[in-house]
């Protein structure tokens, strides 16, 4: 660990939680989303550093072999890979992901309930870093389950050579109007995973990392105004229209969680085998509805850095493109 590339023993032991360092302010009063900016290159070069990859992506119920292995890059400058995935087709996503991944990574953990899937791999000499890791799943309703596309999330939770991480791969319910659903979703779900074990996981977590198809869509603007907006690269206006940002300015979701500028183009909804918007009679709104967000607890002493946060336009195989992050964490030193 440390370059992104090889993987040392990191000397963190008691430091980690003793240290009393911060990465979020320790009067615990920020509200809403924090937006980050991109740090293009991992900045944490000492052998302190983990460096993360998390990918989600809605498959629509297709199976695409060569859009699944450009999920990952042969660049891979990382200790540990997620990918979350919602909507998958009944085919055997983890073989191909596994095979793609062979020479450098191997499976360390995988949660499952029906079409989502979560899957942690790490490089080939991780396993004994791994000092304890759950899994857990958690429905919230509807009739998703009776054609295999239930919503909910699936869940794990990893001790890491001391770092512990949770991640949750979700899919929360569709369509704009149902923004109090959503909310309702991500309150349930973040209350009810691995409470059966008396462990809830928002206060026994260093890092937290949702990820997933969250849903939420842009308010306030119809189709062809914002497409326009895309077209000329405003993200910036657009981003004023999301629901999720507006919601958790509310104080209602993902308080005090991080997130990187959304400076990708809106990821659903796509025609199928293009990077066209939707182009049927309900020519949906563009919105980012797939998302990767971050929480670090204000008293692990771990510090941060988002190298990456992108959308993977070259994947065309379903309606929603996928999203890529890469998180570099570091425990700071005496000297930070």
């Amino acid at each position: 660990m440390g370059n992104c590339i090889s993987f040392t023993h990191p000397k963190w032991g008691s430091e980690l939680h003793n240290n009393g360092m911060v990465s979020i302010g320790e009067d615990g009063t920020h509200e809403g989303i924090k937006l980050i900016p991109i740090q293009r290159a991992c900045e944490f070069t000492t052998s302190s550093a983990l460096c993360v990859c998390i990918i989600t992506w809605n498959m629509n119920g297709k199976m695409s072999v060569e859009d699944v292995t450009k999920l990952v890059s042969s660049n891979r400058k990382f200790d540990l890979l997620v990918v979350g995935l919602q909507e998958v087709p009944k085919c055997d996503v983890l073989q191909i992901l596994q095979e793609t991944m062979a020479e450098t990574h191997i499976l360390l953990g995988q949660q499952s309930m029906q079409s989502l899937q979560l899957f942690l791999f790490g490089a080939r000499s991780s396993e004994k870093y791994i000092r304890e890791l759950k899994v857990d799943k958690q429905a919230v309703g509807g009739c998703g389950g009776i054609i295999g596309r239930k919503k909910g999330a699936v869940a794990m939770y990893i001790n890491f050579s001391g770092i512990r991480m949770v991640f949750v791969s979700c899919h929360l319910a569709a369509h704009e109007h149902k923004v109090e659903k959503r909310n309702s979703e991500f309150q349930h779900i973040s209350h009810s995973l691995f409470s059966k074990n008396d462990m809830p996981y928002t206060q026994s977590a260093d890092v937290t990392v949702w990820l997933g198809d969250l849903n939420y869509r842009l308010q306030g603007i119809s189709s062809i105004p914002a497409r326009q907006m895309i077209e000329e690269n405003r993200q910036s206006t657009l981003r004023r229209k999301d629901q999720l940002l507006q919601e958790a300015d509310k104080g209602e979701v993902f308080n005090g969680y991080c997130e990187g500028t959304l400076k990708f183009k809106p990821t659903y909804k796509y025609n199928v085998g293009s990077s066209s918007y939707d182009t049927s009679h309900k020519i949906r709104v563009p919105s980012w509805t797939d998302r990767i967000l971050f929480k670090v607890d204000h008293s692990s002493g771990l510090d941060a850095i988002l190298s990456s946060y992108e959308s993977l336009d070259c994947v065309s195989s379903s309606d929603h493109k996928p999203v890529k992050a890469h998180l570099c964490l570091k425990v700071r030193s005496a000297d930070d």
